[in-house]
């Protein structure tokens, strides 16, 4: 009688902006246990937006020790090791590895002025100028965000505020390199990953490298950025020191992987091209693969590397999704101010959700825009701010909780036009995952908001930590892309109402004309305009 094979796991690493999640994953896709610590998030003033790299570390080992000691399988059946963070998000590192200073988060805009000193000049067209756009979308797709928010943006912040910080910089690092890093001692980073440092030369998605003319064009050298790879290579062996902290065996391997935006698409079963994933967490990912490169400025669309190796990926986020929902409870409805003390209770989202649903939808026309630190798509303006208006004297709060609920469906709605003006397709159904598709009246929402059938993944808190998982599990030869979306459940499935539609037409397009009616004002009130 031959031996039982055993099953092979996976320890899935989801750093995001609010703290590590650690869980051990199945080759099925079964998350066998998980554990979260938090890690601390600053914002300092003037668009910046900081997270102490170290505290991530710590809170990883934290979170792994707990999850460990819980003895669900035998530590010698986890056979590799995939990680996965937040994307567009700079640590710049000694030669020894060590953080040189807090890490530059996707948030963060204080690059801005560099990056659109970097673009402009003349002859220029709508702020780009046209040589230098020219060279930035022949070899990346993409010109620099003018929002700074770029992880290129990053890098010239802290070129001209920090001078001696850059001379020191042995290389810059996204979140998920630096995780790397700590895990193997080795320095690389992936093409999908870095993309975002806008030098790469992605014109074949299997041959990706740094293109000097765009490295000379930003003033840096090849040298202080890292060494590139696919999502699905090994970047080394869980080193001894790394292995005694995390209590894990040593030589366990490292698989390089992605941000999380790309691995909650492959989470979600979104591997092939044209079937999207809508991610619902404290920002919203609207995301696709597709087969080949492509740019629409006019949409601010451009399809990057993706952690699949050979296609390309659509990553179209909108900065403020269940952000909004947190900034409501804790500032408008639970606030320790001179109004009131009382306590945020536990149960806040379900008491959200029961006033949601005591309004019909429109929330009586009052319209809220959810860009209240900016926003990235679907238009990049920094200056855009967070409002409510349309207010009447019959407005509650319940009101404007659902304004918020369709406020960030709105924003959702217009990013899915443009991708599917981009892709020429319509795009239904969508799958749903992150912590806000745990709301079944949010999922409704967006059902009716979008007109597209939403169809709720199951743990749909755990798909990027699962989506971690099986980009490890393909780079140690357990699956294959292909067998991902057999592995996805769905839960629930919501059908937009057609009574719902002209209302929801109605107030979308005046969410989209406030912005275009307003863009100046914002410029005036809060900076820099590319108008």
């Amino acid at each position: 009688m031959g031996a039982i094979q055993r099953e092979t796991y996976v320890l899935g690493i989801d750093l995001g902006t609010h703290g590590p999640k650690v869980g051990i994953v199945s080759e099925q896709g079964e998350v066998i246990g998980w554990e979260f610590e938090p890690a601390p998030f600053h914002l300092v003033g003037d668009g910046g937006a900081e997270q102490d790299p170290e505290e991530w570390w710590q809170a990883i080992v934290k979170a792994t020790n707990r999850l460990i000691n819980r003895d669900l399988v035998p530590v010698d059946d986890i056979k590799a090791i995939g990680p996965s963070a937040q994307w567009a998000t700079l640590v710049a590192v000694d030669r020894g590895g060590q953080p040189l200073m807090n890490a530059i988060t996707w948030m963060d805009s204080r690059g801005a002025p560099y990056s659109q000193k970097l673009i402009g000049g003349f002859p220029a067209i709508d702020g780009y100028n046209l040589w230098k756009a020219i060279q930035f979308l022949h070899y990346n797709d993409s010109p620099p965000f003018p929002s700074g928010k770029d992880s290129l943006g990053h890098v010239l912040y802290i070129k001209h505020e920090h001078p001696d910080i850059y001379w020191k910089t042995d290389k810059f690092l996204e979140v998920k390199d630096f995780i790397n890093l700590k895990l193997t001692g080795k320095v690389a980073s992936s093409f999908e990953t870095s993309v975002m440092f806008e030098v790469l030369d992605i014109r074949n998605p299997k041959q990706i490298d740094y293109a000097p003319i765009l490295l000379k064009l930003a003033g840096l050298p090849r040298e202080k950025f890292p060494d590139l790879k696919f999502a699905t290579d090994q970047l080394g062996p869980l080193h001894a020191q790394a292995a005694r902290q995390l209590g894990l065996l040593e030589q366990t391997p490292v698989i390089m992987g992605a941000p999380d935006v790309h691995v909650t698409a492959i989470g979600s079963g979104a591997v092939h091209s044209y079937v999207p994933s809508l991610y619902l967490g404290t920002s919203l990912f609207l995301t696709c693969h597709v087969p080949n490169k492509k740019v629409d400025l006019s949409n601010f669309i451009s399809s990057w590397p993706a952690a699949i190796p050979g296609l390309y990926f659509i990553p179209q986020s909108s900065d403020w999704a269940g952000g909004s929902l947190d900034y409501f409870l804790e500032k408008l409805v639970y606030p320790d101010d001179s109004f009131s003390s009382a306590p945020n209770p536990e149960d806040a989202f379900a008491r959200l959700a029961q006033a949601v649903e005591s309004v019909p939808p429109g929330s009586g026309k009052v319209i809220f825009t959810p860009w209240l630190y900016g926003e990235m798509c679907p238009i990049p303006d920094n200056n855009a701010r967070g409002s409510f208006f349309n207010f009447t004297p019959g407005i509650t709060r319940s009101h404007l909780a659902r304004a918020v609920m369709e406020g960030v469906a709105y924003n959702g709605r217009w990013i899915l036009q443009n991708i599917e003006a981009f892709c020429r397709r319509r795009m239904d159904p969508i799958n749903a995952v992150g912590g806000g598709a745990v709301s079944d009246t949010w999922l409704q929402i967006y059902a009716d908001v979008f007109d597209r059938t939403i169809r709720q993944v199951t743990e749909p808190r755990l798909v990027t930590l699962r989506g971690a998982a099986f980009l490890a599990l393909v780079g140690i030869g357990r699956i294959t892309f292909d067998q991902i979306p057999g592995l996805i459940q769905i839960t629930n499935t919501y059908q937009p109402e057609p009574d719902h539609r002209k209302i929801y037409d109605e107030l979308f397009r005046e969410f989209v004309d406030f912005y275009k009616r307003n863009r100046q004002s914002f410029a005036r009130l809060n900076g820099w305009s590319r108008a």
